[in-house]
């Protein structure tokens, strides 16, 4: 079942359109990643989907078209997690992950203590429950990544919107943080967005790829059935020649791995 359709999407600044005429959809359960060159439009077309910047073109969850909800009606649906937290002021972990609740507050309601319990479960999670009293802004950019993440789940939103969730994390936790995000979306059936660097995140955790060249959708690609061939043909317009091989780990487990080839002049 379609959770988001994007339908003639395009968006950008200043007047100049960054994407344009973006069509594609999103099934509950599923994880599509956004893959593309520096600068091609992956964190415009994320912000576009999240209503942060004017878009033409429509964006339906489940029919409705999120233009015509409010912000806390929108924020209620879906959660975002942008490349930078945003947050200034000296918050614990711990509330920094219940704002994740706050779509679903009253005004001056405060969080229930099934909410405060479903935080600490989230903080767990990413491996911060320990220190759930300690100020945020003390934290890396890594870990404040994963405080957001958590937020994010402990909402439970139906759709989740994540621009480069792993680029301040190390080798280790980048792959932690796309194990529990593939859990919790086949776990509660909502459906992510996100923008990746990493080909080989792209290529295994990522259900659908949606790569963008010169503005536009220039190709979607399903990493577990589409032939090795054509992931290499499409995704060397973007990055230049590039191979895929198909390895296996000590396990079994099936695994995509991306090489720049060597332009022979």
């Amino acid at each position: 079942m379609n959770l988001l359709t994007v339908n003639g999407l395009s968006a950008g600044y200043d007047g100049k359109n960054v994407i344009k005429e973006i069509c594609f959809s999103m099934e509950s359960g599923k994880i599509t990643g956004l893959l593309g060159a520096n600068g091609c439009g992956k964190t415009t077309l994320i912000k576009a989907v999240a209503n942060l910047i004017p878009h033409q073109g429509s964006c339906c969850m489940e029919g409705q078209d999120t233009k015509s909800l409010s912000s806390r009606q929108f924020a209620a649906l879906c959660g975002y997690i942008p490349q930078r937290s945003g947050i200034s002021i000296d918050l614990t972990l711990l509330d920094v992950v219940l704002m994740g609740f706050n779509p679903d507050l009253k005004f001056f309601q405060q969080p229930s203590s099934q909410m405060k319990k479903e935080a600490l479960h989230a903080l767990s999670m990413v491996g911060l429950a320990h220190r759930k009293n300690d100020n945020f802004q003390h934290l890396s950019e890594g870990q404040k990544q994963l405080v957001l993440l958590a937020r994010t789940f402990a909402g439970k939103r139906k759709l989740l919107l994540l621009d480069e969730p792993e680029s301040a994390l190390d080798f280790r936790l980048r792959y932690q943080v796309m194990e529990l995000l593939h859990e919790h979306v086949r776990k509660n059936q909502s459906s992510a967005l996100v923008t990746l660097h990493d080909s080989s995140l792209a290529l295994n955790y990522c259900d659908t790829l949606l790569v963008l060249s010169d503005s536009r959708l220039s190709g979607i690609l399903e990493p577990a059935v589409t032939p090795v061939r054509k992931l290499e043909l499409l995704l060397s317009e973007v990055y230049g020649p590039v191979s895929i091989t198909v390895l296996s780990n000590r396990s079994g487990k099936r695994w995509l791995t991306m090489m720049k080839e060597d332009v022979i002049s």
